[in-house]
């Protein structure tokens, strides 16, 4: 894949996308129009299947409406609320952690910029800048496995890591890209072009790929 070849991608990956469900943070996003859950279901999201983490927010928002909502539960109790979530016990300890960060560092609100919230307990670059796009409709790049992954099969950058996946895409993609990128490529990522095994003679980016006739 060149990159002038990111207009043709793009239709395509947006085309299949749109033939599926919207990803878990995309629905919290669209149902509450609330960052801090926007928030705390991407948190959440991390190694934890879409399913599971819409399932658990669910249950989870019923008792958790803001930040401080969390000082009502143990941090054990709290565990136990998110299970089957992937790595809860961690979780459950961020999330307990959370409110007294937002007061003593941001007024109690959830910051808007990546650098920011990455200084919230359990937040990454991924993490942050998901919910810069998701929460903020602001321009960021959220760079997971998926991401990394396949902007390396096509050809497009060649990098060892997500951050340097990250950083490469900020310095070439337009920004008209940025907030759709992640959700068209994680989506692509789970259905066709998976880690081990990718379904190359199905896919609809074949003709852009710099892996199509390579053993995976």
């Amino acid at each position: 894949m060149r990159l002038s070849d990111t207009p043709a991608v793009s239709r395509i990956l947006k085309r299949e996308y749109e033939k599926y469900h919207a990803p878990v943070i995309e629905l919290i996003k669209i149902k509450t129009n609330d960052p801090f859950k926007v928030l705390v279901a991407t948190i959440l999201s991390a190694r934890t299947k879409d399913q599971t983490t819409a399932e658990v927010c669910e249950r989870l928002f019923k008792r958790v409406e803001r930040p401080h909502d969390f000082d009502r539960f143990s941090e054990a109790d709290l565990a136990e609320l998110i299970l089957p979530i992937g790595f809860f016990r961690t979780k459950a300890r961020h999330l307990k952690q959370i409110p007294a960060v937002l007061d003593r560092e941001f007024k109690g609100k959830i910051p808007e910029t990546i650098d920011e919230l990455c200084r919230l307990p359990g937040v990454g670059r991924k993490t942050a800048n998901l919910v810069v796009s998701v929460a903020f409709d602001k321009h960021a790049i959220c760079v997971d496995v998926h991401v990394h992954r396949i902007c390396n099969r096509l050809g497009l950058l060649r990098t060892r890591t997500p951050f340097e996946t990250e950083m490469k895409l900020r310095e070439i993609l337009p920004k008209r890209y940025w907030k759709t990128w992640n959700r068209y490529l994680v989506s692509h990522g789970q259905r066709v072009c998976l880690p081990i095994r990718p379904n190359c003679a199905d896919c609809p980016l074949a003709a852009y790929c710099a892996r199509v006739g390579v053993k995976a």
